[in-house]
Order: structure tokens, then C-alpha cells, then sequence
């Protein structure tokens, strides 16, 4: 990726926007945060004037923002030729379907603006500044509430048309596992097997009450190690990287290396790939939401057309 220009004085303008809050910052080019403040989402007439507003003030006392970027909520339509691009579609989320949040903030601030998933942007923080940083290609997971997957190629998320969904992605049942799944939509796919509430659905507790060896680490790193493989074979990342709440699990990466390696079987694998100490990793970000950071980096995107 192309590194910061320390002589650019243009600020930057990034919203991590979720179901909870909206997440906010002014930016240096160089990635200094001058201004941040939480939104609580509510009404999106409300939510969005507030993180106008927010923006006005500290673009009065640092600098307007030359570009902004969105790191999103979905689902999003994010095909540039559709009537209703930058819109959350068929979100459970009250009042948002069919907001188009990438228009109220481009209008409202005046400024070229770039939106994206929030798993994507950040799989760019991720590359620009953690634990991806120096890759050509990588992914980001996240397994919490539920599972989404990130994808870079060249300093660029690969953006689907509509919002795409890895986590949906069927995958082999582990050894006697006769669990039915928490998807609503597919059952056993792999968030209905691997998310957060599958696994308090499955043993009767919040993950974070599991001891660590207890038999659910083995069977959350047969799914993981599941998903990696498909990422392996068809993406072929320089590195994978894990997080979400689920992944707080000491020895989980580990663990999920572990149970990968016969899924590979050694066939066709890159030097890298086969380094899975090195291809399997924990986030380099932990102070400030990569999800933010990602929004911050859509903007420089933005901003250099």
C-alpha cells in the first residue's frame, strides 16, 4: 500500500457505522485522530444530522475533511451502478432499510466519500497498520455475533455487488457433531455452527464462560480451520487474520492451525501457505477499532480518486 504522505495536510473524515453506534473521527493524513466522538444509533434522520454535526465542529476547529469514508453495517448495496448504491437493504436494524447512508454524508459534507463493509474496511486497517501490513493479498475474519469475512487485493477491498456473506458459506460438520445450527436461514452453515450465540445455543453459556479446555475450543477450531481452507483454495491470502470476540480465546489460533493442517494436506500450498504460524494470526489492532481505521483509509481512498 501507499504510505502516508507526512507533508499532506488534508484531514479525513471516518464513520464506523453499527447497529449500537456510530463511531466517529477527524483525521490527519498520517493517520492522527484530532476529533472522535460515539453516536448512539437511533433514528437515522437523528443519527446521521448528529454525525453531521459532529463533523462540523470539528472540521471548525481542525480543518474540513477533504474526503470521508464509511465503514458499514449491512446489508449494503454496493454495486456503483444501482439506483440505490450505498443504501442498507433488509437490515432487522428498525428504520434503516433502504437508507442510503453513503448519500447523507456525502451530500451533507460536501466531499468525495467511499463506503464499505465493515468487515472490509477492516481488513484495510488491518493491511495499512496491523497484523496484514506488507501483503499484497489477505483476509480478515471475525467471529462474534456473527461471521464475516473481509477480503484485500492490492491496498483495495474486493467488493461484491451486494453485500457478500462468507459466513454463510456451508461447511463439514465436525466428528459427532449432531448440532442443528442457530442460522435462521441455513441451520448448520457456518455461522449457525461457529458464531457466538451458536456456541452459547450449543453448551449453554457465553463462550467467555468455557473453560479452556473445553471440548467447544476443539470444535470452533474445526469450523475456523474449515473456513481457512476455503479461503486457502480459492483466495490463496499471504495471511489470514482472526478476531471477533470468540477469538479472545487464549490458544484459539493455535488450536485452529492445529486442526488445519491435515485439512490442507500439504497439496499445492505456497511456501507461505505452508507456515501457517505466519499465515494464521491474531489482529495487530487492539486500541482503536480497525473498523474505524478502515473508514479513515476509504476516505484517503476517496480523497485520490
Amino acid at each position: 500500500m501507499k504510505e502516508f504522505d507526512m507533508a499532506d495536510e488534508r484531514r479525513f473524515a471516518g464513520i464506523e457505522a453499527g447497529g449500537t453506534k456510530f463511531v466517529c473521527a477527524l483525521a490527519t493524513a498520517d493517520g492522527r485522530i484530532l476529533a472522535r466522538e460515539r453516536i448512539g444509533t437511533a433514528h437515522p434522520a437523528l443519527t446521521l444530522s448528529q454525525t453531521l454535526e459532529f463533523f462540523g465542529r470539528a472540521g471548525r476547529e481542525h480543518g474540513a475533511p477533504a474526503a470521508a469514508g464509511i465503514a458499514s453495517f449491512g446489508p449494503l448495496d454496493l454495486d456503483p451502478a444501482s439506483p440505490a448504491y450505498g443504501s442498507i437493504v433488509s437490515t432487522p436494524k428498525p428504520g434503516w432499510s433502504d437508507v442510503n447512508i453513503l448519500a447523507a454524508v456525502r451530500d451533507g459534507l460536501g466531499v468525495p466519500t467511499r463506503i464499505d463493509t465493515d468487515v472490509n474496511a477492516a481488513a484495510l486497517a488491518e493491511g495499512r497498520h496491523g497484523a496484514a501490513k506488507g501483503c499484497h493479498t489477505h483476509a480478515y475474519v471475525t467471529v462474534g455475533t456473527g461471521i464475516g469475512v473481509g477480503l484485500v487485493a492490492g491496498g483495495k477491498s474486493l467488493i461484491a455487488r451486494g453485500h457478500a456473506e462468507m459466513g454463510h458459506i456451508p461447511v463439514p460438520r465436525a466428528p459427532d457433531d449432531d448440532f442443528a445450527g442457530v442460522c435462521s436461514y441455513h441451520g448448520d452453515c457456518l455461522e449457525g455452527m461457529a458464531s457466538g450465540p451458536a456456541m452459547a445455543a450449543r453448551w449453554g453459556c457465553p463462550a467467555q464462560d468455557l473453560a479452556p479446555d473445553h471440548p467447544a475450543w476443539a470444535m470452533q477450531a474445526h469450523y475456523v480451520a474449515a473456513l481457512c481452507c476455503t479461503l486457502i483454495s480459492t483466495v490463496r491470502p499471504d495471511r489470514i487474520v482472526i478476531g471477533g470476540g470468540v477469538f479472545e480465546q487464549p490458544g484459539l489460533h493455535a488450536h485452529v492451525r492445529r486442526v488445519l493442517e491435515p485439512m490442507l494436506a500439504g497439496y499445492g500450498l505456497a511456501p507461505h501457505e505452508g507456515d501457517l504460524d505466519t499465515l494464521i494470526v491474531a489482529p495487530g489492532l487492539v486500541e482503536t477499532p480497525p473498523g474505524l481505521l478502515g473508514a479513515l483509509e476509504l476516505a484517503r481512498q476517496a480523497a485520490d480518486g
